[in-house]
């Protein structure tokens, strides 16, 4: 029998192997929108086609419709491969009980404990998250899951789960010749830490493809993938601007005898930090596995990366760090406001009204009772955060040692006292900052920078003697409210 071809794989962590190019399920959740029903016998028996051909990783999530439950039925039928699944709780209490039975839910569908499950959070203003990671880790450690990811963290966040001893071993986000996002300080900091990308989104929902060279841009988008590209090809210039790009790759693309799509998969999967792509598949409706094999028989030289680079340049970078598109606007999502959804979760804190005109928020800090004082007041429009160091909910240090981590941790933390007491950290007008270390200025000044990039407060940052504590870092905020 003559030797088929099959994508090659990689060692995601030690005793995680898995197919270069592992298969999404996001868009089962797609085909069964607005009450349809996906023949989940039919789409377990299209799996089988993806794994024999080498294809035997597939990546999904609890709301990614059935997914979950035709791999169960795949795997039933003796069906082998890696299963990547994600849990994504709505912000709150992450008791070890909630924790428990959320990735439960997931490992009874599936029928097996997944070879990686990979944990999504809506918001950091609201420090659980840490407390979800820290259980899921104690589960790994008895042996009741066996790898653990995160998806769409930005790299400060990934930085605070490596520096607490969580053990990551792969982020999941978007990373396309769309949206270069990760091959900056993400990919810097996933290489010193063994941390792999999973890349999802590198054919930009269908755009990046011969169809779209030399078209007009469409009226109107129905499906929620390209619904989501769309607003990422607006964001880096329109759609004059993406045809510019298309142009380019199509070049490389004959230059080589292989398709645009090719090309930008190829362009994700170049990057070191990298250690998979993610592609999505419609079971039971089309498969694209013989062109995908492609992109294995050719590399990009440097005459390729110099002509999309010169492209690059005309591009605008789309904003912020990876994983924003869901955290704050502009909201580059298939939804294209998840405004309404942010302003719905429970907030860290809650504010309590202890005189007319005057609000406190406390931490539940035992200190706070005792020695006196708020967490945060606010006094008209005026809100006045206390100095605030990073310290979780239980008392323990987070990011022991590492100052710019610690800085991480407290602005959340100030941002989430700012939001109990109706104001953003776009009010903020004054910050001061102490260091034990004068040399931990320059981490702890950039961490301040990312998340003061538009409101640019008036800042104090001074080395004193010591600080009260095993703590590195103390800041405290001034917000004006309107």
């Amino acid at each position: 029998m003559p030797h088929r071809p099959r994508p090659p794989r990689v060692l995601l962590a030690p005793g995680l192997e898995a197919s270069r190019i592992v298969t999404g399920l996001w868009q089962v959740a797609d085909q069964e929108r607005d009450g349809r029903v996906l023949d989940h016998a039919a789409a377990a028996a299209a799996m089988a086609d993806y794994a024999e051909a080498g294809f035997d990783s597939f990546d999904m999530a609890d709301h990614y419709g059935g997914a979950e439950q035709i791999f169960s039925r795949f795997r039933d039928a003796d069906g082998a491969g890696q299963v990547f699944t994600k849990w994504v709780p709505t912000p709150g209490a992450m008791t070890r009980e909630v924790v428990r039975e959320g990735v439960g839910r997931s490992i009874e569908r599936l029928g097996c404990v997944p070879d990686l499950m990979q944990f999504h959070w809506w918001s950091f203003h609201h420090p659980a998250w840490l407390d979800a990671l820290r259980e899921m880790a104690a589960m790994r450690a008895e042996g009741a899951l066996r790898h653990i990811g995160v998806t769409n963290f930005d790299t400060d966040h990934l930085r605070v789960a490596v520096k607490q001893g969580i053990p990551v071993v792969t982020n999941q986000l978007s990373f396309s010749l769309l949206d270069r996002r990760a091959a900056g300080a993400m990919s810097e900091f996933c290489l010193a830490h063994g941390v792999k990308l999973l890349a999802y989104g590198t054919l930009g929902g269908g755009f990046l493809s011969e169809r779209w060279l030399g078209r007009d841009e469409p009226p109107e988008i129905t499906d929620w993938s390209k619904m989501k590209y769309r607003r990422f090809i607006e964001a880096m210039g329109g759609w004059d601007a993406f045809q510019h790009l298309l142009r380019a790759v199509a070049e490389i693309a004959r230059k080589h005898g292989v398709s645009i799509s090719n090309v930008a998969t190829r362009w994700v999967l170049e990057h070191p930090a990298v250690g998979a792509v993610i592609l999505g598949a419609r079971l039971t409706e089309a498969e694209h596995r013989a062109d995908n094999l492609r992109l294995f028989g050719f590399a990009l030289d440097a005459e390729d990366h110099a002509r999309l680079d010169q492209v690059f340049a005309t591009l605008r970078p789309i904003p912020g760090d990876c994983g924003d598109e869901y955290r704050k606007p502009p909201f580059l999502t298939a939804s294209g406001d998840l405004s309404h959804h942010l302003e719905a979760l429970p907030k860290a804190f809650v504010a309590t009204e202890f005189r007319p005109g005057r609000s406190r928020v406390d931490s539940g800090s035992v200190w706070e009772a005792n020695c006196g004082y708020s967490r945060a007041i606010r006094v008209g429009d005026r809100i006045l955060v206390s100095g605030t160091t990073a310290t979780h909910t239980d008392g323990s240090v987070v990011c022991p040692g590492d100052a710019a981590g610690q800085a991480v941790y407290i602005l959340d933390k100030i941002a989430a006292a700012i939001e109990a007491l109706g104001g953003t950290m776009e009010d903020v007008v004054q910050t001061r900052i102490w260091l034990r270390d004068a040399q931990d200025w320059e981490g702890v000044g950039r961490v301040h920078g990312r998340v003061f990039a538009e409101a640019r407060p008036a800042n104090t940052l001074v080395e004193v003697a010591r600080l009260v504590g095993p703590y590195l870092v103390e800041i405290e905020a001034e917000a004006v409210v309107g």
